[in-house]
């Protein structure tokens, strides 16, 4: 009886055993695909500059900070992607010593990341005829923020801005959306226009 048991889970490992080699299963990606940006200039009352805004981005939130300086902070929040654009507003009010700090802290606060950023590339901006002069960051890795900038008049203004996620960082996953959006940032500093 034990022999005959033998040979039948023998005939049954053999039989079961003889299929196709495996081969291997190619890669798959992540096909996300968003919206074309349409792009509209924004004009708000009491901030002294305009920029062109993706339509995408909903809740425009403004709102004046306290500080030493007019200060605002503009948000634009894209639901669908589950991230904001933060955008902070500063006078300078014919003071280099504030502009010096700015520059120190916009260049600082990105330099924060580098404890979780695989790498930090930097794109200088200057626009002379629109006295629009900055820094774009494009933060690598699973940082908390994946890009920054910085623009000003070096008289009058100073901006900084950052591009968060409603999600833990992980690169690979939000790297399509950061993407989308860092082209969204480049836009505001390049249609960005003082006021006066």
């Amino acid at each position: 009886m034990k022999k005959n048991l033998f040979f039948i889970v023998l005939l049954v490992m053999a039989f079961s055993g003889c299929t196709e080699d495996p081969t291997p299963k190619p890669n798959a990606y992540l096909a996300l695909e968003y919206p074309e940006a349409i792009y509209k200039s924004e004009n708000i009352a009491k901030m002294p500059f305009t920029f062109d805004r993706n339509a995408l981005g909903k809740n425009l939130r403004t709102k004046t900070l306290k500080g030493e300086t007019t200060s605002y902070g503009i948000n634009i929040e894209y639901p669908n992607l589950k991230g904001t654009i933060y955008i902070t507003y500063k006078a300078i009010e014919n003071n280099k010593t504030y502009l010096n700090t700015f520059l120190k802290n916009a260049q600082n606060f990105t330099q924060e990341h580098t404890q979780k950023a695989d790498a930090i590339d930097e794109f200088e901006y200057i626009n002379p005829e629109r006295r629009v002069y900055g820094m774009f960051y494009d933060v690598g890795g699973n940082a908390a923020s994946q890009s920054q900038f910085y623009v000003t008049d070096s008289i009058n203004h100073f901006i900084t801005g950052s591009l968060y996620f409603y999600a833990k960082p992980n690169y690979d996953s939000i790297l399509p959306a950061s993407h989308y959006l860092q082209k969204d940032i480049r836009r505001i500093m390049e249609s960005l226009k003082w006021k006066k």
